[in-house]
Order: C-alpha cells, then sequence, then structure tokens
C-alpha cells in the first residue's frame, strides 16, 4: 500500500516542493494549509501530473488546539511522515511589532508544530516505523535582533527536533530538521505584513534545491539537514565566537537587507 505524507503549508514554497517529490515517490498526500487558492490550484497540479491521492484540508494552523481537529478529521488514516513547514516572519524591534501577529507565530511555530508531532508520532511509534521533517532555519542556531521571535521559535524547532530525534533511536521513526538559510518562496511577503519587510537577497536559495536536500536527508534519517556549505558555516560561527558578536553581526545583516 502507498504510503501517505501529511505536509503543512504544502500548497504553496517550500511544502509544495516537497509536496512534489513525495508524489513522485506515489506516496498519498495530505495538504493542509490557509490558502484556498493555493490548496485547490496544488491538488489539480499533483493530482494531474503523478495521477496522486491528494487530500487538502483549509485550516489555519495557528489556531490553538488545530492539532486535535486535524488529526480528528484524519480518522483511521495512518500517517507515514509529517512534514511541519508551515511558518511565517515578522520584521521590526520586539517593542513595536504587533502581538496578535507575534501570538500566531508563537502558536504556529511551536505550539502546532509539537502537539501536531506528539499526535502523529504515537501512531509512528506504535507501527514502529515513521519520518518526521521540521522545518526549522540557520536562523535557529543564534539570536535575531529585529526579528526576535522568528529566530527564537526555529531555535526552538531545532533544539525539540533533535532531542526527540535521539529518543526515538530503535524505534523506527526518524525526525530531520531542515536548517536552511534564506529561501525564495512567499515568506518574504508573509514577513512584512503590518511593518516593514525584511527583503533578504544574499545567499539566497530556490525552494526546489532546498526541498531536494531536505527530502534526501530526511529518507538517511539525518537528525540535521544544513543545505549549502557556506550555510554549515555559519551555522558554527556562534559556537566559535561570543555570542554578543554574533547577535551584533545577525543585527547589521537584518539592517542591510532591510535598507536596501
Amino acid at each position: 500500500m502507498a504510503k501517505t505524507v501529511l505536509i503543512t503549508g504544502g500548497a504553496s514554497g517550500l511544502g509544495y516542493e516537497l509536496a512534489l517529490l513525495f508524489a513522485k515517490d506515489t506516496y498519498n498526500l495530505v495538504l493542509v494549509d490557509i490558502n484556498a487558492d493555493n490548496l485547490k490550484q496544488a491538488k489539480e497540479t499533483l493530482e494531474k501530473k503523478y495521477n496522486a491521492n491528494v487530500r487538502v484540508m483549509l485550516k489555519d494552523l495557528s489556531q490553538v488546539n488545530i492539532s486535535e481537529e486535524i488529526v480528528a478529521e484524519l480518522g483511521d488514516t495512518a500517517i507515514d511522515v509529517l512534514v511541519n513547514n508551515a511558518g511565517f516572519g515578522l520584521f521590526g524591534t520586539f517593542a513595536t511589532t504587533d502581538w496578535d501577529r507575534e501570538a500566531k507565530m508563537l502558536n504556529l511555530h511551536v505550539v502546532t508544530t509539537t502537539h501536531l508531532t506528539k499526535l502523529i508520532l504515537k501512531g509512528m511509534v506504535a507501527r514502529g516505523s515513521g519520518k518526521i521533517l521540521n522545518l526549522s532555519s540557520l536562523a535557529g542556531f543564534q539570536p535575531g535582533p529585529l526579528m526576535s521571535l522568528y529566530y527564537a521559535t526555529k531555535g526552538y524547532i531545532l533544539s525539540f527536533s533533535e532531542a526527540i530525534a535521539n529518543e526515538l533511536k530503535g524505534t523506527g521513526v526518524t525526525v530531520t530538521a531542515l536548517c536552511p538559510g534564506p529561501t525564495k518562496t512567499s515568506f518574504q511577503q508573509v514577513v512584512s505584513e503590518g511593518t516593514s519587510e525584511n527583503k533578504i537577497t544574499f545567499n539566497m536559495a530556490t525552494a526546489k534545491d532546498v526541498a531536494a536536500y531536505g527530502y534526501k536527508a530526511m529518507n538517511k534519517g539525518k537528525s540535521v539537514a544544513i543545505p549549502g556549505g557556506f550555510n554549515k558555516f555559519l551555522a558554527t560561527l556562534p559556537r566559535i565566537m561570543p555570542r554578543r558578536l554574533a547577535t551584533s553581526i545577525v543585527r547589521n545583516i537584518q539592517e542591510k537587507n532591510r535598507a536596501d
């Protein structure tokens, strides 16, 4: 029988590129997204291109207890692979950014990612097989002035993923934290909602390339996957230099990109 993957934020960007890879490998797909038009287009394209079995769920993943709603709608459908991809950023100083948007980001990145993982993981462990791919970021390796909560939540996802990956050794279930650098997706539009946009263009990767790297790393069972040699180097810097200096460097990069 074909395996089933559930992808949050699966209707566009990196999530959609991952969906294409899973569909090519004959997975059944459950795509969860907040954008109805994107979900419809993704479903039509995947079904036409790969004759894939695609189920869509229109959900706001920033809502509390949305994970229980998703799992309830899945019913008896066993999820063999979970991809926690959905996310967005917010640019600006913490003292001035909008709390309602920040609360949604915290719920999405931290609560929903953790809760959905917990609910679906139980079945994976019981079956003795499964894969989880959590979208962290290069941002997860250091503090990030002007995007403080985004960096902090991505650090949480990285730490959480590494910890449970260790706990799950020998169970047949693997957990991979994918930590890309700047990636060309709709993130750049979402990050600016209600505030100034952070137009990061330096070291920009394509969603297709990042998805391919993450997909391969997940299938190998790697616990942390950082695409790109330069990004791997950047991830080590906070470990070999004072954190105050690393934080200042990030601040300078953020300010430069905002000015550009």
